[in-house]
């Protein structure tokens, strides 16, 4: 389904650039934004990210010393089975397979609230940039906006606009308010 609506909308834009001799006289303007970058620079997502990384540090400290001592209960109980009794050492067993159990439904728990919070933080950002991207489209004419493309020319890149105005803090209170040029 993805990959129809690609096509056509390279058949909308193909249309628009070669429509008609009247029409290719008009400019075209097209503009590309590179998601990733807008994520990896953008202020409003670093500070996501770093909001994650407080919201879940103590979870995840709390994690990594959980498996430090799990890890070290088997150590141990690999070095004294062989002192121990059968009993012991079925007991001992069933105690370490009860812990790793547990270990490893807190540490799903801990990775699937992590991966929602993650896509709540994110869907922020995206309609944050979404809404950047449109002011810059209309204050600046621009017919088109990519934000996937095998090849753009660097021209049409628009990438650092997007970054600059988020970095500022454009589309933060409304969202149907354009930039002013």
């Amino acid at each position: 389904m993805n990959h129809l609506f690609r096509a056509v909308a390279v058949l909308a834009c193909a249309l628009a650039l070669f429509g008609s001799p009247a029409q290719a006289q008009e400019s075209f303007r097209i503009g590309f934004v590179n998601p990733d970058r807008v994520l990896r620079e953008a202020l409003p997502a670093k500070a996501a990210q770093a909001k994650l990384e407080a919201e879940f540090a103590k979870r995840d400290k709390d994690l990594q010393s959980q498996g430090e001592a799990l890890k070290a209960a088997s150590e141990r109980f690999e070095r004294e089975a062989p002192t121990l009794s059968d009993t012991q050492r079925a007991q001992r067993q069933r105690a370490l397979i009860d812990q790793d159990r547990e270990f490893q439904r807190k540490r799903r728990e801990f990775q699937e609230d992590l991966n929602a919070r993650k896509n709540e933080e994110l869907q922020a950002v995206y309609d944050r940039t979404n809404r950047v991207i449109k002011q810059i489209a209309e204050s600046d004419r621009y017919d088109a906006i990519l934000q996937e493309a095998i090849y753009i020319n660097p021209k049409h890149d628009i990438t650092d606009k997007v970054i600059r105005a988020l970095n500022a803090g454009g589309a933060s209170s409304d969202p149907s308010a354009s930039n002013p040029r």
